[in-house]
């Protein structure tokens, strides 16, 4: 019995994280910021394998490069993991303001949030197409600022929206949850499965954006990140609204 109560419970968190009724208290939101975490690990495949080992939306890893880099490690670049995160701040004080004057309106802060970074990946898609395989000093920090930007107003969005185990840039709690909630950790192991889609969502966007980025060209994760965006900002429209 108890087996076939965790199945069903595995089920329903599954269509609850991909399918959502539209009357759900969530509103729906899931699924949009599943495509979220995919892009997260598209932008930080690009970040890290051609942008000078940065992150452009896990703050954390910069963090542990400069302290790396104070200690004498090569490889690593001090200017651009300070620059993502200047601009990552950026945008989360800038996601935080507009969202402050929208209300309560989780579907339409989402929206806003994501045409902004769309806004920001299609500049970076421009600047990508034009220098080609010749990313230079310039080109390479302009990148990181527009797509660090872009990550800063996803964070701090999803840190609004609130929903759970549904941050799209960190995994290390996901992880820790599906660890500490399990059944081996003591517990009923709810929400397991909604975890692991988070989880491999951005396992996904990770191995995608660096199949592009090593056998197609710099732009081509750049592109999808982009596509996969406006996907999402059309998606986000109030539930009941028609498209028009």
């Amino acid at each position: 019995m108890a087996a076939r109560a965790n199945a069903i419970s595995a089920r329903q968190d599954v269509s609850e994280t991909l399918w959502p009724p539209a009357a759900v208290k969530e509103d729906g939101l899931p699924p949009l910021l599943i495509l979220l975490t995919i892009v997260t690990g598209v932008v930080d495949a690009l970040a890290y394998l051609r942008l000078g080992h940065v992150f452009v939306a896990n703050m954390t890893g910069n963090i542990v490069f400069l302290g790396f880099a104070a200690a004498g490690a090569g490889g690593l670049s001090v200017p651009g993991s300070l620059l993502a995160l200047g601009f990552f701040l950026c945008g989360g004080i800038a996601a935080g303001r507009l969202a402050g004057r929208l209300g309560d309106e989780r579907r339409h802060v989402l929206r806003l949030a994501v045409t902004v970074e769309l806004i920001l990946a299609t500049t970076a898609v421009v600047i990508a197409a034009v220098v080609g395989q010749r990313l230079g000093t310039t080109s390479r920090y302009a990148l990181i600022a527009l797509l660090a930007l872009a990550m800063g107003v996803q964070n701090a969005t999803a840190r609004r929206l609130a929903v759970a185990d549904l941050t799209t840039t960190v995994l290390t709690l996901t992880l820790t949850g599906i660890a500490a909630d399990s059944w081996l950790g003591g517990a009923t192991g709810a929400r397991t499965a909604r975890r692991v889609i988070a989880v491999g969502a951005m396992l996904l966007g990770a191995l995608v954006g660096a199949l592009l980025l090593l056998h197609v060209a710099p732009v081509a994760p750049l592109a999808l990140a982009a596509a996969l965006l406006a996907l999402i900002a059309v998606a986000a429209r109030p539930i009941g609204t028609a498209v028009g």
